[in-house]
């Protein structure tokens, strides 16, 4: 089925009528968890969150809900193979044109903790197909499964809502060449597109500092290609971070203190996660803080990056940590327990982000 037949049927909604009639049919049954619910698994969970809630091992963190349901890399747990009308409606949107999968976003409901010794059984259903939606990805049908939870005797203690879009890609647009007649945007073929803005050279991005405020001028590569370099993601701005970044475009990193018990956090979060509290207040950090944990980033290649560069876990002195960039400092000098102090770095015309410069002496450029 070629992808105009799919745009077609679609448009007698005849394909949309056998997608849905997979609503309500098991995804996949009989599924076992490997493992009982156990102390160390949680230990492990709770340190790698920061995590000291002390109502923990005695039962486990409600979002490790899907942890205990999990393959690992050894495949899919005994019994909880996928459904044949779960691989029907997969092949019937590969057939369409829907080959590729991201998957979007899941939802979880938690009705009693789980506690250690407690053996998790699982089961899952196609709740939902949606109508045809075009994305900046491409175009195709959100599948929403969910996942019932339930202990060895048959009690319900959460659900799992999945949620992937089965699509066919869109073509990039290409940047106008100069001279050049614009071509329009065509389906994407079986050849491989260039990616976008490859050809483009590095650029040194301008940093202004904290303090004095110093500007240090871009040195931007001439000619038509400088202009062709993309532009860094952008960050989604919604109603419970929206303080925070209005504190960025002051010169000022936010984080919260809850009223109630005094507890710092980071990212911004409607409640607190150690008492439950909704009151809260923004204070200004000092932007003093250590390399908690990095990683070097060499691929996948992303156009408005050049790599090799680092990406940090900076734990600031309020105690509360953030995930940023590292800058001042080559990339294979970083290290766990380096100094920084927070700077901000415009990187293009409409966005400056909050980032840490190493102030370790010896690993300083």
């Amino acid at each position: 089925m070629t992808r105009d037949e799919l745009a077609d049927l679609d448009g007698r909604d005849e394909l949309y009528r056998r997608l849905k009639a997979y609503e309500g049919r098991t995804a996949s049954s009989g599924g076992k968890g490997r493992d009982p619910v156990n102390e160390p698994m949680i230990r492990h969970w709770c340190e790698a969150m920061g995590d000291t809630n002390p109502a923990y091992p005695g039962i486990a963190p409600p979002t490790m809900l899907q942890a205990w349901t999990m393959a690992g890399l050894t495949g899919r747990p005994g019994g909880s193979a996928r459904s044949n009308a779960y691989l029907e409606l997969l092949a019937l949107l590969d057939r369409a044109g829907c080959a590729s999968v991201v998957a979007t976003d899941c939802e979880q409901e938690y009705l009693r903790p789980l506690r250690p010794g407690d053996q998790v059984v699982f089961d899952a259903v196609i709740e939902s197909v949606s109508p045809r939606k075009t994305t900046k990805l491409g175009t195709g049908y959100f599948v929403t499964t969910r996942m019932n939870v339930r202990t060895g005797d048959g009690e319900l203690v959460g659900t799992h809502r999945f949620r992937i879009l089965k699509y066919a890609p869109a073509r990039p647009k290409r940047d106008p060449v100069p001279g050049r007649e614009p071509t329009s945007e065509r389906e994407p073929t079986s050849e491989r597109d260039p990616v976008p803005g490859r050809e483009a050279m590095s650029e040194r991005e301008p940093v202004r500092e904290r303090g004095a405020m110093s500007e240090r001028e871009p040195v931007r590569e001439r000619g038509a290609k400088a202009d062709q370099r993309p532009r860094r993601p952008r960050p989604v701005i919604n109603r419970d971070n929206a303080g925070f970044w209005e504190g960025v475009t002051r010169h000022q990193l936010l984080i919260q203190r809850c009223l109630d018990c005094a507890a710092p956090r980071f990212p911004w979060l409607p409640g607190c996660g150690r008492c439950g509290s909704a009151r809260w207040e923004a204070v200004e950090a000092s932007g003093v803080g250590t390399v908690f944990s990095y990683v070097v980033m060499h691929h996948p290649p992303f156009p408005a990056f050049d790599p090799p560069y680092a990406v940090g876990l900076i734990e600031l002195a309020e105690g509360v940590r953030m995930v940023s960039g590292i800058t001042g400092v080559p990339y294979d000098k970083v290290r766990i327990g380096m100094p920084v102090e927070l700077e901000f770095q415009r990187v293009d015309e409409d966005l400056e982000l909050p980032v840490f410069r190493g102030t370790d002496e010896e690993a300083v450029v």
